[in-house]
């Protein structure tokens, strides 16, 4: 063995030779007490301390999520914020705009936001910025297009704001809580992960701190800057509120077992399949019928996939979905179920739908059930512009799901009230028609020439195949043609392809 002096030597030609420094000894060992030392985290900060330690400047882009949807109370709490201390001209990527925010005009007005990128606008804001409240178009991006965006710096987020139902001092955060305490759960942050990967700076406010350590956890303590404790985050009852409904509508129930008929008969729906279904109230129901079939003929699915509700919820408990893959919880039953179950997972919008990674689980998507406002007899979709040219929704995972599926299935009625559903041309073009497999109406079903296969098949079970110029004539005879809108010039939203490319524009209505 060496001696000490020559081990020494050693020592130092291999730290020189690595050019390193040689070890000089570590100082005296301080015992401190652990739950003191955590509950003294450097992290923890006031939201104003926090967003001046962020160096957050005008001009600046600040994101948030919208997991809690309509009970979200962290996007006006911290704009109100940053109003109050002096910002102005900041860009505001949120993964959706709801009604809500109302309180995000007068921020607009007064210059705090200039430009906003999202997936959708609903409520009093969206009728404003429908009308030319802002100088800058908003831009729409889906769900997936989003995380690809942020992912390649197409966006790039320089304060990250994430409203979690539970974090530590050290800032290991999630949607839902163990505590006993726990105020609000949104469940999955799936559209919140890929700005918390990404930004510069990411704060975490909550209103459940906990003692270290929260995990399992959605988001890492390696991605968080600063951990702001308020009273409220979110109120989780208002999660399924909005477009995510149950239904007991007569002809929503129609269309739901047309849908379902459709399933079961495409050549999809055999031991083994993936399914995602929209959050339109048809769309929800024709789970309801899909898991009867599924009962009766024994086969089960190996995953459900996006917005999970308590009806997949019950279908995995019951053993007939293996497993459940969420990147947007829609109510609190599956908010809970993902804090409890292990084969119920997180995912982020990037590895959900971005067209950019090979693994996003849409790839592998067999059947998606989604809603529209319009459908133009070319297949193309639209679900964010309402017919009076008023912004009134959002692209969420439509064209990414569309796309990716093997078999895309549109559920609408002929007419909502006076107002056609079947188009010659489509308001705003939100999913290209290309992607469009199937159209379910109450008076039909119109399958895209593209799928011939699909066609035969329903046909032999006995289904009604008609053509999209067939049920737009029809409407046409019920309520007569519409007046053109009475559209302005001024382009007010931007629509981007998943390929990042512009698709369409939005006009200002006038009037």
């Amino acid at each position: 063995m060496s001696s000490l002096k020559e081990r020494q030597q050693l020592v130092s030609a291999a730290a020189e030779q690595m050019g390193k420094k040689t070890f000089q000894g570590t100082p005296e060992k301080i015992i401190t007490p652990r739950y003191e030392y955590q509950d003294q985290s450097d992290k923890i900060a006031t939201l104003e301390d926090a967003i001046r330690k962020s160096g957050l400047q005008d001009g600046m882009t600040i994101s948030f999520h919208h997991h809690f949807r309509s009970g979200d109370k962290v996007i006006n709490l911290v704009v109100g914020k940053l109003a109050e201390m002096g910002f102005k001209n900041l860009h505001l990527a949120s993964s959706s705009l709801i009604d809500v925010h109302e309180p995000l005009i007068e921020h607009i007005r007064n210059g705090v936001i200039t430009r906003i990128s999202t997936s959708g606008l609903r409520g009093k804001l969206a009728t404003e910025v429908s009308h030319g409240l802002m100088k800058e178009p908003v831009v729409f991006r889906s769900h997936g297009t989003r995380g690809a965006a942020i992912a390649n710096g197409d966006i790039h987020i320089d304060v990250a704001f994430i409203g979690a139902s539970s974090a530590d001092p050290l800032g290991n955060a999630c949607g839902y809580s163990r505590s006993e305490n726990a105020k609000s759960i949104c469940g999955s942050l799936g559209y919140a992960l890929p700005d918390a990967q990404y930004a510069d700076k990411v704060i975490i406010l909550t209103d459940d701190l906990v003692k270290y350590p929260n995990t399992p956890c959605s988001i890492s303590e390696r991605c968080v800057d600063y951990v702001v404790e308020i009273e409220s985050v979110g109120d989780s009852s208002k999660i399924a509120s909005g477009a995510i409904r149950d239904t007991k509508n007569p002809r929503d129930i129609l269309l739901a077992q047309q849908a379902a008929k459709v399933i079961i008969n495409s050549g999809y729906f055999k031991q083994g399949f993936s399914i995602q279904t929209g959050s339109g109230g048809a769309s929800l129901a024709a789970v309801k019928f899909i898991r009867e079939e599924m009962i009766r003929q024994g086969i089960t699915a190996s995953f459900a996939l996006g917005g999970i509700t308590a009806h997949m919820v019950k279908m995995h408990e019951e053993g007939l979905i293996e497993r459940l893959i969420d990147v947007q919880s829609f109510d609190k039953v599956a908010a809970e179920s993902m804090k409890n179950d292990p084969m119920h997972q997180e995912v982020s919008s990037c590895e959900y739908a971005s067209s950019e990674e090979k693994g996003s689980a849409t790839h592998y998507l067999d059947m998606v059930i989604l809603s529209a406002l319009e459908v133009d007899v070319n297949f193309n979709v639209n679900v964010l512009v309402g017919s009076d040219g008023i912004i009134r929704g959002a692209i969420g995972g439509h064209p990414d799901t569309a796309a990716d599926s093997a078999l895309s299935i549109i559920v609408c009625p002929l007419l909502r009230g006076r107002i056609p559903c079947i188009v010659d041309e489509v308001t705003t073009l939100i999913t290209p028609g290309s992607t469009i497999d199937v159209v379910v109406t109450e008076y039909g079903i119109a399958v895209n020439p593209r799928r011939p296969e699909i066609a035969e098949r329903l046909k032999a079970a006995g289904l009604k195949i008609v053509t999209l110029e067939q049920l737009k004539e029809r409407a046409e005879s019920i309520i007569g043609k519409p007046a053109p809108l009475p559209f302005g010039d001024k382009v007010v939203g931007v629509v981007l392809n998943r390929d990042g490319s512009v698709q369409d524009v939005i006009k200002n209505i006038v009037g």
